[in-house]
């Protein structure tokens, strides 16, 4: 037998072992490459929308390729502690230093070009589907199945240097380890784990505490928030995991009734050996799962914020006219023309505006002019667009902040017209947005009826709203006249537009885009969290046969093995993905602040189907590790 076939052998006999981490690698060789595919396709590269989804694919791409370095990284460095021993044997037989870190090194080799050939082939296999998911999902043309060679070449090459570079270091790791040490590993008995009461501390409150400031963020805290809460969350999971959760299984122990019931005692005795043992795997799975919870989720609640559109832009289509020009005329009735021709049925509605100078105020980023509307003009438009307005009319100088986005804040500022220094005193902000930041340029006023009649403006405006309830029909609409679905109003533009339709279309593309991205990598994350638990279950079976072994010849039933494997692996599984959910939930209270509609349907949805493939991930473990148990227990 040559030593290439030695090798080979080698890598076959520890098959079991390598499943996990190699099926991960796979999966992210095959992810990787479908990407490749949609950004080297000759077709996609058209349009904004295929420009910008090029651009996150290429993002994905580098984060995935970072992520996998690290990922194959722990797995190697994992298998290499579960083969200690056996490389320890073969020393003791005659094998050099030398063959051993080559054998290291070519059984990572082997099993990396593996991934790539199998990773590449099922992404050939699969490609045409991800395709037309993926150009459904960012609203363009279906794309053909194109081979790219370019797709091909970056994919292997990419890998090819991950997987060299990471064997290169493995037979360093090999090098640093005497004799002795290999051969004696696993045989040391485990010492006592020991907790601090101070760090368990510490890891108490700095959760609460970054659990506490992400339910109470607004709109206006979240931005210096975000980062302290994602430090102490980072800080207080580590601490949790190595100090808190141990310290929680030592007072179990403690406590007589709970610890002395049936097979509890097994249960919980090795309970903290594992945590402590584990609890740097327990850290990485917890903060990789929540990231991808917490992106897949995110991108999910957009959706509500496309369900907003409505809320933003009331009118479906607004047009303000800035001077008497005939083409106004023209542009109207093109709209009509074209709501008749696409039979959607609509409602208009016409309110005047004035254009008013301001000599000073106490806003320092006050606009020298602002639109003026009357309160009768404000509720007409507004009971237009289906609100119900409660606010009572307006009296004297009193004046309303027109709200031109649902994230506008309120703060009561005072204005000096230039027209007879007239003051006028905003009281709050109107409870809906009747226009959009992008047609009046900037702030706007609702006065009272009696003093808009007084005021003598420096330019007028006529706005006009067509209402409908079809949104989406919109799209498309009078695309002479708009960019895009939009024109904003600017200095010397005789008009400014919107196109809800149209902007609400862009938005669900990109929406899906980003969603279709986040998909697969969070994705290849849930996977790689799911396989850190693999590999460190595989690593200590050869300790569990022992265990179990011993305790089986005192009478342990095949029944009460079941309960006890079954428990110890649901807390291994389900204890750091508890509480990546935990840190989800509160990251998805802290998101809830930008939405004026309710994310929770997205977010359960999402939450709901990550834990589902964790169960059936569970549940297929949990049958192949009581499988491989009872071998050497019969």
């Amino acid at each position: 037998m040559t030593f290439p076939q030695f090798v080979y052998r080698n890598v076959i006999r520890n098959k079991r072992i390598y499943a996990a981490y190699f099926l991960s690698s796979a999966f992210s060789v095959m992810i990787f490459f479908v990407y490749a595919l949609f950004i080297f396709h000759p077709d996609i590269k058209k349009g904004v929308t295929s420009s910008v989804a090029i651009q996150l694919m290429t993002a994905a791409e580098v984060i995935m390729y970072v992520f996998s370095f690290l990922f194959v990284l722990y797995s190697v460095s994992t298998f290499l502690k579960s083969r200690k021993r056996e490389f320890g044997i073969l020393m003791m037989h005659g094998m050099t230093r030398s063959q051993l870190n080559r054998m290291v090194f070519l059984e990572n080799m082997i099993i990396g070009v593996g991934a790539i050939v199998v990773g590449i082939g099922v992404g050939i296999l699969t490609g045409k589907l991800f395709l037309m998911i993926g150009s459904r999902m960012i609203g363009i043309d279906q794309l053909p199945f194109i081979l790219s060679m370019k797709a091909l070449l970056l994919t292997t090459i990419a890998f090819l240097l991950l997987f060299f570079c990471i064997s290169l270091f493995t037979t360093i790791l090999v090098g640093v380890n005497k004799l002795i040490d290999l051969f004696q590993a696993g045989e040391k008995p485990k010492k006592e784990p020991k907790v601090s009461v101070l760090l368990s501390l510490l890891a108490a409150v700095l959760l609460i505490v970054s659990y506490y400031l992400a339910a109470t963020t607004t709109m206006q805290t979240i931005l210096y928030r975000i980062l302290p809460v994602i430090a102490m969350t980072i800080v207080g999971t580590y601490f949790f995991f190595t100090q808190l959760s141990v310290f929680i299984i030592k007072m179990m122990q403690k406590n007589r009734l709970l610890f002395w019931k049936k097979t509890n005692l097994i249960t919980i005795s090795s309970l903290a050996y594992r945590l402590k043992d584990n609890a740097r795997m327990f850290f990485m799975v917890t903060i990789v799962s929540t990231v991808a919870f917490c992106a897949v989720g995110t991108l999910a609640s957009m959706n509500v914020m496309n369900k907003q559109v409505d809320k933003e832009f009331p009118a479906e289509i607004g047009y303000i006219a800035l001077d008497d020009q005939a083409m106004h005329k023209e542009h109207l009735q093109q709209i009509n023309d074209e709501f008749k021709h696409r039979n959607i049925h609509y409602k208009t509605n016409q309110v005047h505006i004035k254009y008013i100078a301001i000599a000073s105020s106490s806003d320092r980023y006050a606009p020298d002019t602002m639109a003026i509307i009357s309160f009768s003009d404000y509720r007409k438009i507004g009971k237009a667009a289906g609100f119900d307005i409660q606010e009572k009319p307006l009296e004297g100088n009193m004046a309303l902040e027109m709200r031109a986005s649902p994230y506008s804040n309120d703060e009561s500022v005072k204005y000096t017209l230039k027209q007879e220094h007239l003051n006028l005193q905003q009281v709050k902000l109107t409870e809906n947005v009747v226009f959009p930041i992008q047609l009046i340029q900037n702030k706007g006023l609702v006065v009272s009826d009696e003093l808009y009649k007084q005021l003598k403006p420096v330019n007028t405006g006529i706005f006009t709203g067509f209402y409908t309830k079809n949104l989406e029909k919109t799209a498309g609409m009078a695309e002479n006249l708009v960019d895009e679905g939009i024109v904003k109003s600017i200095p010397d533009q005789p008009y400014s537009m919107i196109v809800s339709g149209t902007l609400y279309k862009m938005q669900m593309n990109m929406f899906r885009m980003m969603l279709f991205v986040a998909l697969l990598v969070g994705a290849v994350f849930f996977i790689a969290a799911g396989s850190f638990l693999y590999f460190r279950l595989y690593a200590d079976l050869d300790y569990d046969r022992r265990q179990y072994l011993t305790i089986t010849k005192v009478g342990l039933t095949d029944k009460e093995l079941n309960k006890i494997v079954t428990r110890q692996l649901s807390l291994l599984f389900f204890v750091p993905i508890v509480v990546a959910f935990v840190h989800s939930a509160f990251a998805f209270i802290a998101l809830q602040s930008f939405y004026q509609l309710s994310i929770a349907t997205e977010v359960i949805i999402v939450l709901a189907g990550f834990l589902v493939a964790q169960l059936m991930y569970f549940f297929m473990i949990r049958y192949r590790y009581l499988r491989n148990l009872r071998k050497t227990l019969i």
